[in-house]
C-alpha cells in the first residue's frame, strides 16, 4: 500500500473511530496563543483520571487518598511532547544538566467559572503562564490557561493577573499531589513560575518534540 492509498484509508477511519485524544485531536489552528485540550479531571472528582497512551481511554490512576484535589481543570496539549526540547529548556533555566523530559504530553491547567461535572471532553483555552515543575529529575512543566470565552477568567491575559492566593492554592497541589503523609523528601519541586510568552515558548517546544517523535504518525494524519 502507497502513501496515497495509507493516508485515503486513515481519513475514511478517523470518521468511523473515535479519535485518540493525544493523536487525533489537532492541537488548534490558533496554537500556541489558542490551544485545544483535553481534560482529564475536573475539581469534583474523588479520583485522579489519567488517558492510558496506547487505547485513548481514560483510566484511573489512583483514588484521591487526601483532602488535595486539583481546583482547575487538568489535562494536556494534544500533539505535544515533553523530549529533548523541553528538557533542554529546563535545563537552560534552572542550570541543571540531568533533567530529561517525562515523554509525556504537556500537562495544562484550565481556570473557569464554570461548573463542568466530568472529564473527557474538549476545551479551547488561553496559555497565561505556567510552572517550570521537575517531577524526579523530569521537566513535567504544568501550563496554566483560561477557557476561551470564559465571562470571568477571560479577562486575565497574564498570570500576574491572578490572585496570589489562587497560584499559591494551585502551586500547594502539584507539591504535593504525589507525598505520602511519613514522607520527609518531596517527589516534585517548583522552580520558576512564568508568564505567558514562555509559556508559548514551551508549547511551541513540546510541538516540535512531538513532530520529532511521531514523525511517521504524524505524515499518516496529514500532519
Amino acid at each position: 500500500m502507497d502513501n496515497q492509498e495509507l493516508n485515503s484509508v486513515w481519513k475514511t477511519m478517523s470518521h468511523l473511530l473515535r479519535s485518540h485524544p493525544w493523536h487525533g485531536i489537532p492541537i488548534g489552528e490558533e496554537a500556541p496563543q489558542i490551544v485545544n485540550t483535553y481534560i482529564e479531571t475536573v475539581p469534583t472528582d474523588t479520583v485522579k483520571y489519567e488517558i492510558d497512551k496506547k487505547s485513548g481511554f481514560l483510566k484511573v490512576d489512583r483514588p484521591q487518598k487526601y483532602s488535595n484535589i486539583c481546583p482547575t481543570l487538568y489535562g494536556f496539549i494534544p500533539q505535544t511532547y515533553c523530549g529533548r526540547r523541553i528538557a533542554e529548556f529546563c535545563q537552560e533555566h534552572t542550570k541543571r544538566p540531568e533533567v530529561v523530559g517525562d515523554d509525556d504530553p504537556l500537562d495544562i491547567c484550565v481556570l473557569t467559572e464554570k461548573t463542568i461535572s466530568h472529564g473527557d471532553i474538549m476545551v479551547r483555552a488561553i496559555p497565561i503562564g505556567g510552572f517550570r515543575m521537575i517531577d524526579r529529575g523530569q521537566a513535567d512543566d504544568k501550563i496554566i490557561a483560561v477557557m476561551h470565552g470564559d465571562g470571568l477568567y477571560s479577562q486575565w491575559q497574564s498570570i500576574d493577573d491572578c490572585p496570589t492566593a489562587f497560584i499559591d492554592r494551585l502551586r500547594h497541589y502539584f507539591l504535593t499531589y504525589k507525598d505520602l503523609p511519613d514522607s520527609t523528601d518531596p517527589i516534585c519541586e517548583i522552580t520558576h513560575t512564568y508568564n505567558q510568552k514562555e509559556a508559548l515558548e514551551i508549547i511551541k517546544r513540546s510541538r516540535d518534540d512531538y513532530k520529532e517523535e511521531f514523525s511517521d504518525l504524524s505524515d499518516m494524519m496529514g500532519g
